[in-house]
């Protein structure tokens, strides 16, 4: 794999010196819209992702809906542009509101995700099949980022992805921070790779990543493996601070194969 000319770095043990720039969090892709509105979208957004209105079908006509969620024309048509920035629908004068099909969705919104899920109570099959196609996903693209970045990483990148590792460690009793600390470590690792596309393509499964990761975390707590779970991670490190491509890559396949038992495990 061609590596691009990178910023030249210090000894490794002085990419380790400092923690000074923990790693930024993710940033969330949904609408945070509260009241009528942010009810409208929501409500109308699990209806078309858990199938009561299928690809292809009709939204029933304006009044209906703003019988059945109690809105206002100005309220409901706002929500309904919300839903077509998602891709779930298009909106057409004369015709109506049609849901689109369900590859044209925007997948990766975390509202989308959640809606998936059901907030815990959605269809097994379906949470099932997205965290599958994540996984997939997962091993194709990020194994290449950890190679690339042990050509690329700066002495930031390297700092970035330590603080990282280090918030696992201290967060190993903690669920929610050490799902942070998961995802602010991969984030970093795509960072490192200096590849705008692959950086944009973090931020774009960082909702995603949170959530599949806390799911995981349950298992890991359960069958007491948080510490295997660091110590790969320590590995993807390791590899990335050594210049050892092919390892890095190897580490990081191991981390998400690994997770996928651990989501697995949880899911049952």
């Amino acid at each position: 794999m061609t590596e691009r000319p990178s910023t030249p770095r210090r000894r490794p043990e002085t990419a380790e010196a400092s923690d000074a720039h923990p790693p930024r969090p993710a940033r969330p892709s949904g609408y945070r819209i509260s009241g009528v509105q942010g009810h409208v979208i929501s409500e109308l957004g699990r209806a078309i992702v858990s199938g009561r209105f299928a690809p292809g079908e009709l939204l029933p006509r304006e009044p209906e809906l703003m019988a059945e969620f109690s809105a206002s024309r100005p309220s409901l048509r706002e929500a309904l542009k919300v839903l077509a920035a998602k891709g779930l629908i298009e909106m057409r004068q004369k015709v109506g509101t049609r849901v689109r099909p369900r590859d044209l969705w925007n997948t990766f919104d975390s509202d989308v995700i959640a809606w998936h899920f059901g907030d815990g109570n959605g269809s097994p099959e379906l949470r099932d099949t997205m965290m599958r196609d994540l996984i997939e996903l997962r091993l194709m693209i990020e194994p290449a980022a950890a190679q690339l970045a042990t050509g690329r990483a700066t002495i930031e990148d390297l700092r970035r992805i330590r603080s990282a590792l280090h918030a696992m460690e201290a967060s190993s009793g903690d669920l929610i921070s050490y799902a942070h600390a998961d995802v602010a470590f991969h984030m970093a690792v795509f960072a490192a790779s200096h590849n705008t596309l692959l950086g944009s393509f973090a931020h774009l499964v960082a909702d995603f990543l949170h959530l599949s990761f806390s799911i995981q975390q349950q298992a890991l707590k359960a069958d007491k493996s948080v510490e295997d779970d660091i110590g790969q991670h320590r590995g993807v490190f390791e590899a990335i601070i050594g210049g050892d491509g092919e390892g890095a890559a190897r580490a990081m396949r191991d981390v998400i194969l690994d997770g996928k038992d651990s989501l697995l495990a949880a899911l049952k």
